[in-house]
């Protein structure tokens, strides 16, 4: 009976130790990979959120300000076009 425990005692050992040896390599491959990831990400041309988030807030008052004037144009070409008829009409009248 001692051999059995003995026998079970180091291969528990032997479990415990083959955890703790797969835990650090679980740590390892998940740090290379981080590496990894980080280099190549580095050596892509990508924007930080902070200069996408300004980018996106410039493109956005931009096209504001596109819809303000063309809504400015529209409302004078329509006001153009209604003072053209009746300077028009009063060409005609004193001719």
């Amino acid at each position: 009976m001692q051999t059995d425990n003995r026998f079970l005692d180091d291969l528990a050992k032997v479990a415990s130790g083959a955890l703790g040896s797969m835990s650090g390599v679980k740590h390892e491959v998940e740090m290379r990979l981080q590496q990894q990831m980080e280099r190549l990400l580095g050596r892509m041309n990508l924007v930080s959120r902070e200069e996408f988030e300004a980018m996106k807030a410039v493109a956005q008052a931009a096209r504001e300000a596109q819809i303000r004037l063309d809504a400015r144009v529209q409302a004078l070409e329509a006001r153009l076009a209604g003072t053209d008829s009746p300077a028009q009409d009063s060409d005609s009248e004193t001719r």
